[in-house]
């Protein structure tokens, strides 16, 4: 049995002006004991999904359950064996880290003390500040406290929405070190992401864009499947740079990547040289082929089937 299984999946919500449709006939399943990412940006459809599966939101259609239990029929055995932690802060932030342990273990009819071997990796780094108030916390140390609010009354299954996003870098690592460690412990987890870097930190990942399920394997065997020649270019004047690029006849396509433009040509068999003497103007100029990695491989995605670049498009961001 998967611990989680989502059949289709429709959800959509309506203005006075039009109706969006923010999940678009998503399909996946999540073995049992699997850390499995929904990789995707702002406005992707991963909060739906996550308020469906949680019981707190109602698909339009399709259907789904956790752990076998249907999430409409039988959302009250759901939200016994599940811990939700969603993307906004949403713990009283009046009360103090004690007290916020202690609501939660109460309406789950339990203790802290029964359940303290499942979080007592995060509580150790809570307990000095366990007299202080939720919304005093720094970032970091709101996360902690709502991920062992959520562990708790010791779920079978959790759902993480975007649990590390406007945490510093640090904590972000502490915190995906405490998933392997629940995930050994049997634990399935969902995790939200915006972040590609943390997609390679998942078992499974589902690449999710406008409500649409673009591509779901491991993370390794998604950029397996990029499979073009993929060149990083650096230069003095980087924005015009890109318009160069993505104006360039032979451009497939041109992102900016950090302190990098990712270049894909649309010529398996290319001189470099050639483009080398087109950007001959650019001063401080760095060529390299290099690995893709999985943003390379989730733009490619979104741009659909060979769509190259027209010198009009080319002030696109």
């Amino acid at each position: 049995m998967n611990a989680i299984e989502v059949n289709n999946i429709i959800k959509t919500y309506t203005t006075k002006k039009n109706t969006i449709t923010a999940v678009d006939s998503v399909s996946f399943s999540v073995d049992e004991g699997e850390l499995f990412g929904l990789i995707g940006p702002d406005g992707a459809g991963k909060t739906s999904i996550f308020r469906v599966l949680t019981t707190v939101l109602l698909a339009d259609k399709g259907n789904a359950t956790v752990l076998g239990f249907d999430v409409v029929k039988e959302y009250a055995a759901i939200r016994n064996i599940v811990g939700y932690m969603p993307g906004r802060f949403s713990l009283y932030q009046d009360l103090t880290v004690e007290e916020n342990l202690n609501f939660f273990a109460t309406i789950f009819n339990t203790t802290i003390e029964e359940n303290y071997d499942l979080v007592a990796d995060i509580y150790k780094q809570l307990e000095p500040f366990k007299s202080r108030r939720a919304g005093k916390l720094s970032g970091g140390m709101k996360q902690k406290l709502a991920l062992s609010c959520a562990l708790i009354h010791k779920p079978k299954v959790l759902f993480l929405d975007e649990p590390t996003t406007g945490v510093d870098p640090v904590s972000r690592k502490e915190f995906w070190e405490m998933l392997k460690r629940l995930k050994a412990q049997g634990i399935s987890i969902l995790v939200s992401t915006p972040y590609m870097d943390e997609a390679n930190l998942c078992d499974r990942i589902a690449l999710i864009q406008t409500g649409k399920i673009l591509e779901i394997d491991t993370p390794q065997n998604i950029i397996n499947r990029f499979d073009n020649n993929l060149y990083a270019l650096k230069s003095k004047s980087m924005f015009n740079l890109l318009n160069d690029l993505r104006a360039y006849s032979k451009t497939e396509s041109c992102f900016a990547f950090g302190q990098y433009h990712h270049l894909v040509l649309n010529e398996e068999d290319f001189d470099i040289n050639e483009l080398k003497s087109y950007l001959k103007n650019h001063t401080e100029l760095e060529i390299s082929q290099i690995k893709p990695g999985i943003e390379d491989r989730f733009m490619q995605l979104m741009r659909g089937p060979s769509q190259p670049f027209s010198k009009g498009r080319a002030l696109e961001n």
